[in-house]
């Protein structure tokens, strides 16, 4: 059907690469220690929206052009590494005052929000993400396919499903599993920064990334 293939092994090979440790999961988990279940889960579904947006880029050529226009991918490299490396020194100097329990009840509407677009523009604005994408999906489709832009939505789609349902489950036992972690601003703050060092790390990543 639409010219797919071997279905069965590209859902067994997207959970494998979606339970792979990796900068998403420190991020997830970081946010459901740091905020609780809500937060993880705006993390997760951040992520989420974020591979979508390369989904569908690579269902219409964009990510093909993304990989042979040098132009257009230091662009979006360099706006994606200044993105990642804003935030991390931002969390970085965060203080304690502004994760105390308290404040983080007062603002908790504004903070996931602030945590889903951070997971969005994370993932959207990563040219290695555009890149995976392209190399990935059409290794499960047929080349003579006549709707290979559907396909690859179709693909797509199940990865990210099987992706989210898995974030979603790593939130909710994180966050259970660190109640008494969030009553502490001070063990707040450093998580806070941990994540920051997460998000320079991948600014740095970033901007050294290649096409070739």
């Amino acid at each position: 059907m639409l010219g797919i293939h071997e279905l069965w092994l590209f859902v067994i090979s997207g959970l494998l690469l979606n339970i792979t440790p990796g900068p998403d999961t420190a991020y997830i988990v970081g946010r459901s220690v740091q905020i609780g279940w809500r937060g993880g889960a705006a993390a997760a579904l951040g992520i989420s929206a974020g591979c979508l947006v390369h989904v569908f880029a690579a269902a219409i050529g964009l990510s093909a052009l993304l990989a042979a226009s040098s132009v257009a991918f230091t662009a979006v490299k360099w706006i994606g590494a200044a993105y990642l490396l804003y935030t991390g020194i931002a969390m970085l100097l965060s203080r304690a005052a502004s994760l105390a329990p308290d404040a983080a009840i007062e603002k908790r509407a504004l903070s996931l929000r602030q945590v889903f677009w951070q997971g969005v523009l994370t993932n959207a604005l990563n040219p290695k993400v555009a890149l995976f994408f392209l190399a990935f999906l059409p290794q499960f489709v047929d080349a003579e396919a006549p709707g290979k832009a559907l396909a690859f939505v179709a693909l797509g789609l199940v990865f990210i499903g099987t992706g989210t349902v898995w974030n979603l489950g790593m939130a909710a036992f994180a966050a259970k599993a660190a109640g008494r972690i969030r009553q502490s601003g001070e063990a707040l703050l450093w998580i806070n920064r941990l994540l920051g060092g997460v998000f320079v790390y991948l600014g740095v990543r970033v901007a050294m990334l290649q096409t070739r």
